[in-house]
């Protein structure tokens, strides 16, 4: 089976799209007994930057971008398989599907986002209110990151059982692993030695301001809260929601290496994720690989991954987020049979058994077209 794969989302700094693809590529490549797909890896936006994922090639034939989407927005024309070469399946692997000749179509949709939330998006992302419906109409198959998302989908497009395959996400299994950072790597790092942790891109559908106001209150409430620390790329917009981050209080470490990510993470007293919306939601299935705790905000998503391990909060309760932030146990403290629990629960949740389901998808749609 020859696989063409929309790998955009592996350019510049990865957000959790991108993460999601390296993730998927790895576990296509552990699939046993799987029909081996031949993958090749196609982008509007050029080729992938050695070194490229194992197991694949770059499409062998390119055009100029500006050209590309001009003429797609406008026409079914051409095909995307003038450019990747003859394949069974093109996956898009972010919200869009260009358009099929013979090839049989895949598409991820992440979220709905650009319906619940559109006051949070950016123009670009707004666009997915036109892209994603024709995307639909030419996917023989929908990969959904969640049963939650599934049934958004199935909701908000009419979408028959059959067409949805869910997959959720992985934790690669270096997490399992992780150690707090050493001494020199939180020298290194600007790390205090107390923490808890916002990690993921600053934008507004994350819901910072709220956080911000929390631990504002927490530490107003007692003055050993630790600091809050933020990681990630800088994102875009007003992700604070008009607060200001107290340099004294809140550190901003931007965008860190894999490595350098799960130590911040397991050595957090607990990671926040406040999100008004998401899909799966990476950060709290990784932090718990790692050990950590979690306090959430309390979505479809968050509760369905995080099978009753994680504090789940009302997503603009400040009040309720500064109490939680507020009894955060130290890391040093952590309860090692609780530790244990949130790991076992994370460790079901691997880049394999996404791939599976992902090749259920690809095997369907060849049978379709």
């Amino acid at each position: 089976m020859r696989v063409a794969l929309d790998a955009t989302p592996l350019l510049g700094q990865r957000s959790g799209v991108g993460r999601y693809l390296a993730g998927l590529l790895d576990g296509l490549l552990e699939v046993a007994g799987a029909p081996n797909p031949v993958l090749t890896l196609f982008s509007i936006r050029g080729s992938i930057p050695d070194p490229r994922p194992p197991g694949t090639s770059m499409a062998p034939r390119r055009a100029p971008a500006r050209l590309l989407n001009r003429a797609w927005k406008r026409f079914p024309f051409p095909p995307v398989e003038i450019l990747t070469g003859r394949v069974d399946v093109f996956h898009g692997t972010n919200f869009v599907l260009p358009p099929l000749a013979w090839a049989g179509g895949v598409v991820t949709v992440h979220d709905l986002t650009y319906l619940r939330f559109p006051e949070t998006v950016d123009d670009n992302v707004r666009q997915y209110r036109h892209l994603v419906p024709d995307a639909l109409r030419r996917a023989a198959r929908v990969i959904a990151v969640s049963q939650a998302m599934a049934d958004e989908l199935a909701a908000e497009y009419s979408l028959s059982e059959e067409s949805l395959v869910v997959a959720p996400l992985g934790v690669a299994p270096e997490w399992g692993l992780a150690a707090p950072p050493t001494p020199e790597s939180r020298r290194a790092l600007g790390l205090p030695e107390r923490y808890v942790l916002f990690a993921g891109n600053r934008e507004p559908r994350k819901n910072l301001g709220t956080l911000l106001r929390a631990h504002a209150a927490a530490r107003h409430a007692r003055n050993d809260v630790p600091p809050l620390v933020v990681v990630g790329p800088a994102g875009w917009g007003d992700a604070w929601a008009g607060e200001r981050p107290d340099p004294e209080h809140v550190r901003l470490l931007g965008f860190l290496d894999d490595e350098d990510l799960r130590a911040v993470v397991a050595g957090a007293d607990a990671v926040c994720t406040p999100s008004l919306y998401e899909g799966f939601g990476l950060p709290v299935i990784e932090a718990m690989a790692a050990g950590t705790p979690v306090l959430a905000s309390d979505i479809a998503a968050h509760r369905e991954i995080s099978g009753g391990l994680a504090t789940l909060l009302e997503i603009r309760d400040v009040d309720g987020w500064a109490d939680a932030l507020a009894a955060v146990s130290p890391a040093a403290d952590r309860d090692a049979a609780e530790a244990d629990e949130r790991r076992a629960h994370a460790a079901r949740y691997t880049w394999r058994r996404c791939a599976e389901r992902h090749v259920q998808a690809y095997s369907a749609a060849t049978s379709v077209t």
